[in-house]
Order: C-alpha cells, then sequence, then structure tokens
C-alpha cells in the first residue's frame, strides 16, 4: 500500500493545496489549517456557512517553497494578498464548543476576506496549537492541533472511495434516479490518501507508517454537509450522506468515511512512500 495523495489545507476550508511532500509535526502536517475565518463575534466561519470560502486558496511555505512570507491568499478578480505572521495580542476564538486562543490578522487581512467573501468576516492565526487539547477518551496528553475539527491529521482510502461510490450508484437505480458522477476524493478533505485494496480496512488500523512518520488512530471520521457541497460548482446535494447513512452509521448516528490520526513519531513523508499498517 502507497501513499497516492498528501493534501494541506492552510486555511480551514479554503481550497485543497496537494503536495508532493511535506513535513509531519507533532501537530500534524506543517501549516495544516493554522488560519481559520471567524465571524464578529468571533466564532470559526466554515464552508458549512459561506460555501465561497472553498474558492480562497491559501498557500504558505509549505504548499509553495518559492513562498517568502507567512501567507499569500488568492481569489478570481481580487488582487493578491500576502501576509507575514501577525505580531498581535491573542484573542478569545470559538471552534464549534471549543474555547480557543488566536492570534488576529489585522485590518488588511479582514478587508480583503470580507470583499472575497461578502460576510463580515476576520483571519487568525493558531501561533501555538500545543495550547489546544484534544477530544478526551480517544486522545492522549499531550496530543494537539491547531484549527481542524478534531484531531490533526485524516487518512482516507482509495478502495473505500471506489466502494461508496458504487454504493452510490445502487441507491440511485433503486430510487430511478439518473447515476451521479463518481464523487472525487476532494470531497472529504483528507491529508492522506492511500490506495489499497481492501475498502474500509482503515476501520481496523491503528498504527501507520510511512516512512520515519508514524501515526496512531485517533477515531473514524464522522461527516457532516460539507461533503454534500460541490468545492467547483457550490452547489449541495443528498450525497454522499444519505447513502453513509446506510452504510456507514455509526450506533450515534454519526456517518463515517476515513480515519483520524495523531502523530507520534516526525519527520518528511512523500507521495508514493510505503504505508505500512498494524
Amino acid at each position: 500500500m502507497h501513499l497516492v495523495q498528501l493534501n494541506v489545507h492552510p486555511l480551514k476550508s479554503g481550497a485543497i493545496r496537494p503536495v508532493r511532500w511535506v513535513s509531519v509535526l507533532p501537530s500534524g502536517l506543517e501549516h495544516d489549517r493554522s488560519w481559520m475565518v471567524v465571524d464578529r463575534d468571533a466564532r470559526m466561519v466554515s464552508a458549512r456557512e459561506v460555501h465561497e470560502l472553498f474558492g480562497v486558496v491559501a498557500d504558505t511555505p509549505a504548499t509553495d517553497p518559492a513562498l517568502d512570507r507567512a501567507l499569500r491568499l488568492r481569489a478570481p478578480g481580487h488582487p493578491d494578498l500576502v501576509l507575514d505572521h501577525p505580531d498581535a495580542d491573542r484573542l478569545p476564538v470559538r471552534l464549534f464548543s471549543l474555547d480557543l486562543e488566536a492570534v488576529p490578522a489585522g485590518p488588511e487581512a479582514d478587508a480583503w476576506l470580507r470583499a472575497v467573501l461578502g460576510h463580515d468576516v476576520r483571519l487568525v492565526w493558531c501561533d501555538d496549537p500545543s495550547r489546544r487539547s484534544l477530544e478526551p477518551g480517544v486522545s492522549e496528553p499531550g496530543d494537539h492541533a491547531a484549527f481542524p475539527d478534531a484531531f490533526p491529521v485524516t487518512l482516507a482510502s482509495q478502495a473505500s472511495l471506489d466502494r461508496l461510490n458504487d454504493w452510490i450508484a445502487e441507491t440511485a437505480v433503486e430510487r430511478g434516479e439518473e447515476v451521479p458522477a463518481p464523487l472525487p476524493m476532494c470531497r472529504f478533505r483528507a491529508n492522506l490518501v492511500v490506495d489499497g485494496d481492501v475498502p474500509f480496512a482503515e476501520d481496523d488500523w491503528t498504527d501507520i507508517r510511512i516512512g520515519e512518520v508514524r501515526l496512531r488512530k485517533g477515531k473514524p471520521v464522522g461527516r457532516c454537509v460539507v461533503t454534500t457541497i460541490d468545492p467547483d460548482t457550490l452547489e449541495t446535494a443528498k450525497e454522499p450522506i444519505r447513502t453513509l447513512a446506510r452504510h456507514r452509521r455509526s450506533p450515534d448516528g454519526d456517518t463515517l468515511f476515513a480515519v483520524h490520526l495523531v502523530p507520534v513519531a516526525f519527520g518528511r513523508i512523500h507521495v508514493g512512500d510505503e504505508v505500512i499498517v498494524s
């Protein structure tokens, strides 16, 4: 089994940035979800509420090694914005039910995002991911992350996506609907994508090794309506949640696809690396 995709998301809910290699740190892939958009009450804003966030392309030196500043933001019809790490007092922010702290990026970044998104929003940066502890009961002391929903890293399997697309096609036939085009992996915004040949084998993995990097399984990923939004057209449909609810529903009602991971040994990984699991 091999690593076939590597994806970094410097801006939470922003455009996916595929890379050929990346450093894995205790907090996850370098610079992954280290910036976040919040509303006027300092609550997280994601593509759930503002679909247009999918079109904001955020790069850092981890996604574009030629970049010599902390962050570059791009969006169609707007000038690029290049920023340094902000030097300001931290402010309280809210990520779902979590009370966290972040550094405001400043008025220039806020004005740019408001012009692009058409909402009263601000940009914040996580200067120290170690301040955030992870979910009790499925994490260990010292586990931490910046602004992902739950855990530092997510892993998905191409074999699992192929099976899901088969199920979606079967559901459409049963309902007398037109069979949709297969869903792409980008709907699930995974950091790591592996090939493999057994669908949903990742459910049973506890330890994943990729080169010098080792990751520990946290828990399965419960999926939300973000997966139903086409990142290109921004249109919303019923899949994949409808079919996941039929085939991959947990006892507590979550619809499951992919797994959360926590790094426990760190280093650099590359597309094409062998993946060893137990």
